[in-house]
């Protein structure tokens, strides 16, 4: 997938055609914290529902730098063997592309007693500290020392030990960062005010069965108690299914679907966003594994107030898509992005598409609808965003060009096959860009 790939897309012009079955695959957000957990084992260990995306690839390119052997078995399906692990330096070209590179940080010092890494990247979208990480490192009893290059921490006598750590902020990685750490340090950790996303629940739950002492996930206090390395031999790890993915999609069929079902997902982790679609006026069938939306296509969607906050309330990373759908309900519409400062520069590119959109402040932004948008030459700024300028080109009337989709390619596996067989008009164009 090159740099500057980019999709045609023939816009349905607000019509709701498409119609058929998408699976869901691994999330994202699981899935790249469970190739870093794969640092506390003393062995090998096996993991299915691995999504095919750019994010997966360079945390296995990180790992492989590290000394762990990662062989692809089948599509989806990896094998790791980390007895080689022998290097605690992470590459830096890869570390400030993956913001979730700043996970390997907990494992890898927790195993080796010392960790160099560089500032973290990823999306541009606000400032995300790592103050939270390097303060957590330091009551675990490490050193730290910040050069131009980055950071180098030290555990003192090669061993962190065990604290009571408590975040200022929820935070997901930071969450699944110091459960692992925990893993391997001396005596006790308590983490307090953590995140309660499902991912860090699966996390834990195949940690503790390889051989962890880790208690209280899913709610805001989690202990864990430290032992030796994890042994993964004959064990075998699926990741769950991708909330964001499954939710993107529900977008897209209440957006542009006279029939779709969404299988392989977990409903019960898009409560949030069931109910607002539902106030909204969208018709949602849910099952055990799998949601259905059907449009006669006639429907009138009505605004809504939408305030991002971490799990279980309405997930930041599908901000941007809803708004899209925002963008076809009947009124003004408010989002309230509480978790970024800078995820709303995607409105500029919504206005010159015919969206009535108004940001406020780096938080704030008002929609008006409905509103018929307009085909255009538009560059995706982070993952969501993208998303989110794939659905606008869905619902707008001509041709649209998304350009930089390699975001895209980082949260989405072969997202441009998937919806041609829903019956888009959709193509991948390699390429210089003119």
């Amino acid at each position: 997938m090159a740099k500057d790939d980019r999709f045609i897309i023939t816009g349905l012009g607000g019509a709701k055609t498409l119609r058929g079955e998408l699976v869901i695959g691994g999330a994202k957000n699981e899935v790249l914290k469970v190739l870093a957990g794969s640092i506390l084992f003393c062995d090998e260990l096996t993991l299915t529902n691995v999504p095919e995306i750019e994010d997966v690839w360079r945390m296995i390119e990180l790992l492989k730098g590290l000394g762990i052997k990662v062989r692809q078995l089948e599509k989806n399906k990896y094998h790791l063997e980390t007895k080689g692990l022998n290097n605690f330096s992470l590459a830096s070209e890869i570390s400030k592309k993956l913001r979730a590179s700043i996970v390997v940080t907990g494992p890898l010092l927790a195993r080796l007693g010392k960790v160099v890494f560089p500032y973290p990247g990823g999306c541009v979208i606000g400032k995300r500290p790592i103050d939270l990480f390097l303060s957590g490192f330091e009551k675990m009893g490490a050193t730290i020392t910040e050069n131009e290059e980055g950071f180098v921490i030290e555990a003192s006598r090669g061993k962190l030990q065990g604290a009571e750590i408590f975040f200022k902020n929820q935070s997901v990685t930071a969450t699944e960062t110091f459960i692992m750490a925990g893993v391997l340090a001396e005596g006790q950790t308590v983490l307090k005010n953590c995140a309660l996303e499902p991912e860090i629940v699966s996390l834990g739950e195949w940690l503790n069965e390889c051989g962890a002492k880790i208690t209280g996930l899913g709610t805001s206090t989690i202990t864990i108690h430290g032992g030796d390395l994890l042994v993964g031999e004959g064990k075998t790890h699926e990741t769950l299914a991708d909330r964001i993915e499954a939710g993107s999609f529900l977008i897209l069929g209440a957006l542009t679907a006279a029939d779709l079902l969404i299988k392989k997902c977990r409903p019960e982790h898009l409560d949030a966003l069931i109910a607002y679609l539902s106030e909204a006026g969208v018709k949602i069938e849910i099952g055990f594994d799998w949601i259905k939306v059907i449009n006669k296509g006639d429907e009138k969607f009505t605004a809504l107030d939408v305030k991002t906050h971490e799990y279980p309330g309405f997930p930041t990373d599908l901000q941007a898509p809803f708004a899209i759908f925002l963008t076809q309900a009947d009124g003004q519409s408010y989002i309230f992005e509480t978790i970024f400062e800078g995820r709303l520069n995607y409105f500029e590119a919504l206005g010159r598409m015919g969206a009535k959109v108004k940001v406020l402040d780096s938080h704030r932004a008002i929609i008006d609808g409905p509103t018929p948008l307009s085909g255009r030459e538009i560059e995706s700024p982070d993952l969501r965003a993208g998303l989110a300028y794939v659905l606008a080109a869905i619902i707008a009337s001509d041709e649209s060009v998304v350009h930089n989709v390699e975001y895209i390619d980082r949260g989405y596996e072969e997202i441009e096959k998937r919806l041609a067989s829903l019956g888009l008009d959709i193509k991948r164009i390699s390429g210089n860009c003119s």
